[in-house]
């Protein structure tokens, strides 16, 4: 019997309707399909993100809504960075869950549906790429978000980017339940 999907909850949430590198805390987000997170400066149809929108403002929005795993607050404070929720401009940052720690969230393949208990459904497209922004909140918190692994891969902790597939609030303590894509399953890339 396979084993059930991993679960979590909502930590908080976070906008912000201008480009800083942190997000503030609110009480509840809205979701819009195909959008985002609506108030925030990433929502919307194409690439909102600036440096990609320099490259190519035409392409679709990826990176809707930012997740990170709270549990990578406690490993960056083994690091010696103090960094709470919303600080690393994430949208919905979830509860430490067995079985969903800071790297199950980032090594969940492409596709992984994320159903919030309000009616909220999240796509995951790929991972959060830490830039140079990062050393500016804190010095040296680059170098600790990225860790190469035995066979040479680069790994980024800095959380996974989604799209809106279906609309409704997200606030702490939501129930969040994990939905795998159907085999092959394909590892999430920078986005």
């Amino acid at each position: 019997m396979p084993s059930p999907a991993p679960e979590t909850t909502v930590l908080a949430v976070h906008r912000d309707r201008e480009h800083r590198f942190s997000k503030r805390s609110v009480g509840a987000i809205e979701l819009q399909p195909g959008f985002g997170v609506v108030g925030d400066a990433h929502w919307g149809l194409k690439v909102q993100h600036r440096s990609r929108v320099k490259a190519d403002p035409e392409q679709p929005n990826l990176r809707q809504v930012h997740l990170i795993s709270a549990a990578l607050f406690g490993h960056l404070e083994t690091l010696g960075f103090a960094v709470g929720p919303g600080q690393l401009g994430e949208n919905i940052s979830l509860a430490d869950a067995p079985g969903l720690g800071w790297r199950e969230l980032i090594a969940l393949p492409r596709g992984t549906r994320l159903h919030f208990s309000q009616g909220p459904v999240v796509e995951l497209t790929g991972l959060r790429n830490p830039c140079a922004q990062i050393d500016g909140f804190r010095p040296g918190l680059l170098a600790a978000m990225l860790e190469r692994m035995a066979d040479g891969r680069l790994i980024c902790k800095t959380g996974v980017m989604g799209i809106v597939l279906q609309g409704g609030p997200v606030q702490p303590h939501d129930a969040v339940r994990l939905e795998l894509p159907p085999p092959p399953h394909n590892a999430l890339e920078r986005v």
